[in-house]
Formats: C-alpha cells, structure tokens, sequence
C-alpha cells in the first residue's frame, strides 16, 4: 500500500504528481508534487469566462487541496509570466503563504500584479537567476532555459531520491527567438544522461506536423510588410510576446514611425521588460496623446485586443469610441497573432468593424506574422531524444492534444506513459507511473469582488437566467388559501410589454391552479407556491418553447 494512503502524505520513498488545473485543457494550470511528506507547486494560473458564465471574466483552479495541506507546502515555481501560470496567484495568495521562485522577469510581472492586491508586499518572492540551481524542502530544482512568446521561460528538473522528473512548462525550439536566449541544448542532453524518470510535458501544438517557425522570419516579414503601407498602421499582439513589440518597433524604425502603446497592459510588459535588462536600445514608445498631432504615416499603433476583447484598444478603436485613435479607409490594421479556440467570434466582431469602417486588415492567413509558442511534433520528438525519460506525461492540452502527444512519446520509444486528468494523485517508478487516488478538483470564479466555485447555486441561477428568462409571481391568499386578490406576475427575458394578451394567460394560469387546490393543500404555503411555479413555468413553455427560472411569492392574510 501506498504510503500516501496510510499517511495521507506522500512517503520517502514514493514521488507523486497531481495535476489540478491544466490537464485535458488549455489554460488553468496548478500542478503538485508529492515526496517525504511535502509538495512543490508548480504555476498556477488563470482563464476567462465565455458566453457560458455570464459575468465571469476570471476562472482559476479551485486550490482546497493544497490550501488543506499549506503547511506542508515548501513552494511555488513559477515556470514563466503567462496569465495562464501565474494569473491566480494574486488573487489566492493567502491560502498559501509559501515562498514564490520565479526568475527576474517573471518576478517583475508578480510584483505589478501584486501591487494592484491585497497581497503587496507579503508574499515572499526568491528570484532565481536563469539556469540557476535551488531547493525547496526535500526537492533538489534547477531551472533550464527554453524558448516560448514571453521572456525567461523555463522548464523545471525536480530531483528526489524517488526519482527525476522535467517539467517543461511552455516552450519551442526557436533557433532564432531574437530575446533572450535559445533553448539550452547542452544542459538538456546532458539532463537526459542524469536520467530523467518522467516528463511532464506540454501538448498544445502534439497535432501539428513539423517545426513551429521563428521570431526571427516574423520580424523580417513585419518589416517588409509596415514598409509598404502608406497610410496608417496598426499591429495587435499579446501584450506579453515581448519579441513580437520590439520586431514591431523595429518595423516602425526602418520605415521612419514613431511607436505609440494602446494598452494598458502593454506599458506594464514593457516597464517590467525594461526594468529587468529587456528593450534596452528601443527608441521611447509614445502615449496615444502624445502622437495625436503626427500624421498618420509617422506612427505605428501597437494595440491589445488582438482576441476581440471588448475592453481592449482595438475593440474600442473599431467601435469609434477611443478618446485618442482612430482608424478607417487607407489604414491598415496587421494581425500578429493567432486565434486562441473559443475566441473567434470576438475576433470576428472587431474585425468587421474595422472593415466597415474601411479599414485593410493583414492577419496570419496571408503572411507568416505569427509563430506559436509551443512546440510541434518534430519539437517534440528532439526533445524526447534528448531527454529519453521512463515514463511520458502530457499535460497542457485538451484530451486530443494529450492523446495525439501520448502516441507520439510512444513511438520515440519512450516506455511508459499515461494521460492524466485534474484530480488524478499519480505515483510516478521507472516502471510506469499509476493513478492511485482521485482528489476533489474545481473551478473558482472571480465574481465581481467576490471568490465563488464556479458551479455554485448563484451562478447556476444567472445561466437558467440567460438562457431561459425569468418569471415572479406575488400570490395573496386568504386564511383558508382563497386567493384575495389577482395574482401579480412580472416576466423578465420572455415576453415584450406589449402581449397583454400573454399576461392574462399567465394571470388565469395562477388563479385555476390556486382553485384546483384541495382544501389541505391551500393550508400549505409550500404546495401553493411549487403548484403556482410548476404550473408557470408549464404555460411560458407553451407560450414561448423556454422553461425559465420561476419564484413565487406566497403572502397569506
């Protein structure tokens, strides 16, 4: 038997892993892992609500797993300054309360994200310098630079007499990613001679053939193209590819422009690029005020909402309601982005606008402006050569990723593998790795200023709300349950104020179901108010095919 199972803590002998968050899926990653009676943390990071949770913009994995076991929690590294693998710590740090180990630029991101919370202050972050060396309880870590869309990403060694494991966090092979430094082969190789007992792995790109590109043709092909265009320009990006801002800077340099931000979150990425040796020989980039009276030819926009965000510059610039910027026929709006799944109708909707307004838009269709940050198969399979662990562990990706990843780890001749879900407590030997428990796993959701699990009664009453409407009714009954007075009903999301006729349907309903009540059930205020829901929601089905949401209000004098 397992020693976690006779303890409750993972034993000397045995190293555990249990993802929480990022596993059959893309975003939302935590990861834990178990030895002599501790865990290490390993990101933990954020996604945003869609048309399925209205009012959400945050959702984060639920940590009551760890935040039980906080006392035994010797750390969290963070692999690099995605939102996606630090976003939530802002917002969960005191359920921890543990050290945070991050390299300098990860470090300067936490901290401006931390100054806007509660937490300003109290959390203690240790940077680590770039391949640096550490330990964190009975975990020997060392970091191994590798290349992403973000500065200072790194995959992970965490070593314990138990075993080895890499954890890669994001990454490619980019032999040209012209910030920072290429992915540090030597040290990798050699990682894989040490020997390494399992992989846990990022999937994101495991179905896609060949290599992902490099920066490097990015910006060439931003340059020849910014060098063409006559009227005014604008690039959208990810605030956070801080290559990508200086390609477009230099871009602007070579055809004589200025370099204006829009966007909040571009001026943080580049004052904490700057702050930590990043952007050194950039001319300044301008404030929007700041380039209102140069002609449109002499500067480049750089915009967020490259995923339709409808807070986001661009969405504000193709609606026409931006103080400083606007854009329309002869201007050109550039693409240097792809379409992250599930965003494509916000991509969409500002594009259309900004065609409507006559705007010619460039994306990754037409030319090679964007490269992913994640590896493909062929990027995968050198890693696998290099670092030739026992055991394969996909994460980072949606069941087919992971899938697809798996089958390709197996035909490196990698021996063991298995494909793990958020909950699954994996015991990881060089003979294999096994689920021995399933944990209580989650979803949080930032709710306006409060923290709630996302399938909580609240949020389940706004989606019945959205999708089906809303019907109240105000029920006055006499002391023997004869109704005193017609029945009150309002109809909120399902009927116009016009269909008197609907209403007075609506209004019958209630007053023949009250009627039809025996003389025992009209002495129930329970029975009164199910019988006049039920029967409510029964004839707005038969009026208008939906089943909303429907509250009684029983007042008996």
């Amino acid at each position: 038997m397992s020693e976690y199972h006779k303890t409750g803590k993972p034993g000397k002998d045995e190293l555990l892993f249990l993802p929480l968050g990022g596993s059959g899926e893309i975003g939302m990653n935590l990861n834990l892992y178990g030895y002599n009676g501790k865990w290490l943390m390993v990101d933990y990071g954020i996604t945003f609500g869609d048309v399925t949770t209205p009012g959400i913009d945050v959702i984060f994995p639920d940590p009551t797993f760890i935040e039980d076991r906080a006392d035994d929690l010797v750390g969290l590294v963070l692999t690099h300054a995605h939102e996606d693998h630090l976003g939530a710590v802002p917002y969960l740090w005191d359920c921890f309360d543990c050290p945070i180990y991050a390299t300098p630029f990860t470090a300067a991101i936490l901290r401006k994200k931390l100054e806007e919370s509660q937490f300003i202050g109290e959390a203690n972050i240790i940077e680590v310098p770039l391949s640096g060396q550490f330990e964190a309880g009975p975990f020997e870590l060392e970091l191994v630079s590798l290349t992403h869309s973000i500065p200072e990403p790194n995959a992970l060694i965490i070593r314990t007499e138990a075993g080895s494991v890499m954890h890669t966090g994001d990454w490619k092979l980019d032999p040209d990613p012209l910030l920072g430094p290429t992915a540090d082969e030597e040290r990798l190789i050699q990682a894989g001679k040490d020997g390494i007992t399992a992989m846990v792995c990022d999937s994101t790109n495991a179905l896609v053939p060949g290599r992902s590109g490099s920066e490097a043709d990015v910006r060439e092909n931003l340059v020849d193209i910014v060098s063409k265009i006559k009227g005014g320009v604008a690039i959208a990006c990810f605030a956070s590819n801080v290559a990508r801002l200086e390609s477009a800077a230099v871009a602007a340099s070579k055809s004589g422009r200025a370099v204006c931000l829009v966007g909040r979150s571009l001026w943080r990425m580049t004052e904490a690029a700057k702050a930590t040796g990043y952007l050194q020989d950039m001319p300044p980039f301008l404030e929007a005020e700041e380039v209102k009276d140069l002609p449109k030819e002499k500067v480049l926009y750089i915009c967020t909402g490259s995923q339709g965000e409808p807070r986001a510059a661009l969405a504000r610039i193709a609606r026409g309601d931006h103080r400083d910027v606007s854009f329309g026929k002869g201007d050109t709006v550039i693409f240097s982005s792809r379409e992250i799944p599930g965003n494509e109708i916000s991509i969409n909707r500002v594009q259309n606008g900004l065609v409507e307004n006559g705007v010619t838009l460039i994306t990754a269709d037409d030319y090679e402006i964007h490269t992913s940050g994640h590896p493909n198969k062929d990027e995968l399979a050198q890693m696998y050569q290099w670092i030739r662990p026992d055991v394969a562990i996909p994460v980072h990706g949606e069941l087919r990723h992971m899938m697809g990843h798996a089958q390709l780890a197996k035909n490196c001749q990698v021996p063991h593998g298995i494909v793990p879900r958020n909950g699954a407590l994996i015991k990881i030997t060089k003979d294999g790795a096994d689920v021995i428990d399933e944990v209580p796993n989650g979803r949080l959701a930032l709710d306006g200023n409060r923290i709630t699990p996302l399938d909580s009664i609240s949020l389940r009453d706004r989606r019945k709300m959205g999708w089906g409407g809303m019907i109240f009714a105000t029920v006055v009954v006499d002391a023997k349950g004869r109704l005193y007075e017609a029945p009150k009903i309002s109809v909120e999301g399902l009927l116009e104020d016009h269909e008197e006729d609907e209403f007075a349907e609506l209004t019958d309903t209630v007053e023949l179901t009250v009627k039809r009540l025996d003389r025992d059930e009209r002495l129930n205020d329970k029975k009164i108010s199910e019988a006049v829901r039920i029967a409510l929601r029964r004839q707005i089905n038969d009026i208008c095919g939906k089943k909303p949401k429907a509250q009684v209000h029983l007042v008996r004098i």
